[in-house]
């Protein structure tokens, strides 16, 4: 993680701790290298889960690092998800690591518990939301004083007038609801985890980055999940495994997180050359 505030205590008694790599735009770039190198050769392979509303500079280090250690064992994971959903995201991810899974089946299945995410916000405001298609009369509507709006930003972006009646598509599936209160006042959010039929709702502080992500500091965040272990490993296994074609690893999905190779398109697998990364 880039962020403390998005470090989620953990889920239960197997969940890894969580490594926050913190402040790496304004620590010099030699003891930046050395942190991530040394994360590194600790664990094998490092995963580092981060949001779209990072600031850029932490982005922009984040790349520099990875390009001048030369090294396919780090994988920058950058998911199109509110900064909630990234923090139970990369929950999920240590929950799933003190399974027997690969470090590349392990990053793989970042993108694969993506879509078993549902987040959203309670908004004050959209006139700055450029997340979530906003019609012109939902626009004008964030003008009224006492106005909310309730957005689902993911998996299939909805957006709706808060009223004791209306509700957002939910998952199909169970799940756990986490809520994070910004500076706004309303019971929407905790109601529709009632209406989802949530196992049980949590509350957690506001990630920083979430104002920068929704537009607007007058929000209430949530995120419907996956919680049990057992369900995220059976997801995670049912899904056929394959070798990377250029650096061996064992992969789920259509793209190696580390390497960033693709599957060729036709032929067989190239051989691996001597002194190639694995």
């Amino acid at each position: 993680m880039t962020s403390a505030d998005m470090a989620l205590p953990a889920q239960d008694e197997r969940t890894m701790p969580a490594v926050v790599l913190t402040g790496l735009d304004r620590k010099p770039l030699d003891q930046a290298l050395t942190e991530l190198h040394t994360l590194t050769e600790q664990y094998g392979h490092v995963v580092v889960v981060c949001s779209e509303a990072a600031p850029e500079p932490v982005v922009r280090r984040l790349y520099t690092l990875r390009s001048l250690l030369e090294s396919d064992r780090i994988a920058l994971f950058r998911p199109a998800l509110p900064p909630l959903g990234i923090a139970v995201l990369a929950r999920q991810l240590r929950q799933l690591a003190s399974c027997d899974l690969g470090p590349g089946v392990l990053a793989s299945a970042g993108r694969l518990l993506t879509h078993y995410i549902h987040a959203g916000a309670v908004l004050g405001s959209v006139a700055k939301l450029d997340r979530v298609p906003v019609g012109l009369k939902a626009h004008a509507r964030s003008w009224m004083p006492g106005s909310q709006f309730a957005v689902l930003a993911h998996p299939e972006p909805q957006l709706v007038k808060v009223a004791p009646d209306v509700t957002l598509k939910g998952p199909e599936f169970g799940t756990w609801m986490l809520v994070a209160k910004g500076q706004l006042q309303s019971d929407w959010a905790t109601g529709l985890g009632t209406r989802w039929g949530v196992h049980g709702l949590r509350e957690t502080p506001l990630p920083a980055e979430s104002p920068a992500w929704w537009g607007t500091g007058r929000l209430i965040e949530f995120c419907g999940y996956l919680a049990d272990l057992s369900v995220l490993y059976q997801l995670v296994t049912s899904v056929r495994q394959t070798s990377c074609h250029w650096c061996g690893i064992d992969v789920i999905g259509d793209r190696c997180v580390f390497c960033s190779a693709s599957p060729p398109a036709s032929g067989p697998p190239r051989a691996l050359e001597p002194g190639t990364p694995a």
